[in-house]
C-alpha cells in the first residue's frame, strides 16, 4: 500500500509560514506534516490563520522535540538544502527524490522530507541521519527558498510523480510503408516538375526528402491530406 510522504518542519520560526507550508502541501494532496521544536511554541493561532481551509493538516500534524524523533519511523529521508555540504551523500534534484519516493512508497516505505527553519536552513546535525540531499538548481547568488515554497515545489514534484503528465490522446500514426508510398508519390510530382535539378544531385535531393517525412511523425490523416494536395495541383496543372 502507497503511503505519503511525511512533510517534517524542522525548528519553523514563524507560525505564518508553517500555515503557508500546510495550504502548499494540502494544493497537491499531501497531509502527513510533523513540526520539531518550534520556535513561538504549539498550537499556533497565527499558523492556523494562514492555512485557511488547510486547518486539518495543523490539527493531525505531529510535533516532536527533534529530528530523531520525527523520523524515528521512517525508512528513508530527504533533506533539503540549497548550500553545499561536507557530508558524503547522494544529492538529487527534486524531481528526482519524489520519483523515489514513489518508488520506495509503493514497497510500503513510509518516506520524509526535511525542511529546515527559515533563517538558517537545515543544520549539519539535522542532515546527517538523512538518507540523501535534495537541492534545487535555483540562482547561486540568491538561493534562498521560503519555507513553505520549497514545501510548494517538493510537492508539485510529487503529485507530478503520482498523477503523470497531462493525458495525451491516442495518435493514429502513419506506417512507413504508408509513408514511402507518399514520398513516392511526391518524388512523382517533383520529377514531373522538374525539381530535381541538377541530374547529378538528384538522389541526395531524393534522400534529404525521405530524411524530412521520418522527422515529422505523420499521422494517418496528414498522409491522406499530403496525397490530396498533390492530386489537386496535378489535376490543376492538366496532369493524370
Amino acid at each position: 500500500m502507497q503511503t505519503d510522504p511525511i512533510f517534517v518542519l524542522v525548528r519553523p520560526q514563524m507560525g505564518e509560514n508553517i500555515g503557508a507550508a500546510a495550504r502548499a502541501m494540502l494544493n497537491f494532496g499531501l497531509e502527513r506534516m510533523r513540526i520539531t521544536a518550534p520556535r513561538d511554541g504549539w498550537p499556533n493561532p497565527k499558523a492556523v490563520a494562514m492555512a485557511s481551509g488547510a486547518g486539518r493538516l495543523l490539527d493531525r500534524a505531529g510535533v516532536f522535540d527533534d529530528v530523531a524523533g520525527a523520523i524515528a519511523d521512517c525508512h528513508y529521508v530527504y533533506a533539503t538544502t540549497a548550500r553545499g555540504r561536507e557530508l558524503t551523500k547522494p544529492v538529487v534534484t527534486p524531481e528526482r527524490a519524489m520519483a523515489e519516493a514513489r518508488a520506495l512508497a509503493a514497497e510500503g516505505r513510509r518516506v520524509a522530507v526535511l525542511f529546515g527553519p527559515e533563517r538558517t536552513g537545515l543544520e549539519n546535525d539535522d542532515i546527517a541521519p538523512a538518507n540523501a540531499i535534495v537541492t534545487v538548481p535555483v540562482n547561486p547568488g540568491f538561493a534562498s527558498l521560503n519555507l513553505a515554497q520549497c514545501v510548494l515545489l517538493m510537492g508539485y514534484e510529487w503529485r507530478r510523480q503520482v498523477s503523470g503528465t497531462v493525458p495525451v490522446p491516442e495518435v493514429d500514426l502513419a506506417t512507413g510503408q504508408e509513408v514511402g508510398r507518399l514520398g513516392d508519390h511526391f518524388e512523382q510530382r517533383l520529377d514531373e516538375a522538374g525539381f530535381f535539378f541538377p541530374p547529378e544531385k538528384t538522389a541526395s535531393m531524393k534522400r534529404n526528402i525521405r530524411s524530412m517525412w521520418g522527422r515529422l511523425a505523420l499521422t494517418r490523416a496528414d498522409v491522406q491530406v499530403l496525397h490530396g494536395m498533390l492530386r489537386q495541383i496535378a489535376r490543376k496543372a492538366g496532369q493524370p
